[in-house]
């Protein structure tokens, strides 16, 4: 069996250390030439599009996850700043309610001041503390009583007119009667012409009568009714109401007359205690936390209990 050696030559192509260096200077070739003259840019943006979704796809988990967290994250702060907001605005509103009242109180004593400053008697305001919830007791507790100089049979005032005269009082409060209350009765005068009359209540708020006029007496719708000071439990010249329906019935010996009281009687929040000046002109000693003091003469003690000036 014949043996074929072969005998091996050298190889054949360029030896390796050469094709390194011939493919160094064709990169270094390719840099400079693409540094000056931007010839791969269109090379470059096709590969960079090419490889897009592989990028996209490998970022994709990580977008994901950001997006959830800040979605989430987002969410919760505008919940805790909606939640706030609420708070804030429902803080706001009752705010915004005491404001109304505060609003409506100050008008209220405005007006009350501006009252007492057109009469000539001692008055000193007092807040209504609670009201009988009898409909058919017209009457109501304030917060001054025999400590504040207040005594039985003294007048109450409101911005607009006489309300009622203190029943019964205590050390710290007292007790009033309305006079639109049926078991109250008020000597009254026509402003207009001097005629004296009774006004009596009804148990309406809106309503007095005057039920001892006759068919004869001068007497109209729209008339204005002051206090006649007759019986010395109110003093003389406080308006009261306005005649709101004459009624003659020649049958009978008296005429249907009614009268809408002027005061704000089941409305009023404030009132006003009268001090009426005596015969000697003096004034009841005030008492020293008396809120309006129009007058600033020495006074001498209250009359006591059941006593009217």
């Amino acid at each position: 069996m014949n043996r074929r050696t072969e005998s091996v030559g050298p190889s054949r192509g360029l030896p390796l250390g050469v094709r390194f260096f011939l493919l160094a200077g064709l990169a270094a070739g390719l840099m400079v030439a693409d540094q000056r003259q931007q010839h791969l840019d269109t090379v470059r943006n096709t590969l960079a599009v090419a490889l897009y979704p592989v990028q996209a796809a490998v970022d994709l988990p990580f977008a994901a996850w950001h997006w959830s967290t800040t979605t989430l994250s987002s969410r919760r702060a505008l919940l805790e700043e909606i939640d706030t907001l609420r708070r804030r605005n429902l803080d706001s509103h009752v705010r915004l309610q005491r404001l109304d009242a505060l609003e409506a109180e100050n008008a209220r004593l405005r007006a009350m001041m501006e009252s007492s400053a057109r009469v000539a008697d001692r008055v000193l305001v007092a807040e209504i503390l609670a009201v009988d919830m009898d409909p058919y007791r017209h009457r109501f507790t304030i917060n001054k009583g025999e400590r504040h100089r207040v005594y039985v049979g003294q007048a109450l005032l409101d911005a607009d007119g006489i309300m009622g005269q203190i029943v019964r009082v205590q050390p710290f409060t007292a007790e009033a009667i309305l006079i639109s209350d049926a078991d109250h009765a008020l000597p009254v005068t026509v402003n207009r012409n001097g005629l004296r009359t009774i006004a009596t209540g009804t148990g309406d708020t809106d309503r007095l009568s005057l039920p001892f006029l006759p068919n004869s007496a001068d007497i109209r719708e729209g008339d204005l009714l002051v206090s006649s000071g007759l019986g010395g439990a109110f003093p003389s010249g406080y308006p009261v109401g306005r005649i709101s329906r004459v009624e003659r019935r020649p049958g009978d010996g008296f005429a249907s007359v009614d009268m809408e009281p002027l005061a704000a009687l089941n409305r009023a929040r404030e009132v006003l205690l009268v001090w009426s000046q005596t015969a000697n002109g003096e004034l009841p000693e005030p008492s020293p936390e008396a809120d309006l003091q129009p007058q600033t003469d020495p006074l001498p003690d209250a009359p006591p209990n059941g006593d009217a000036q």
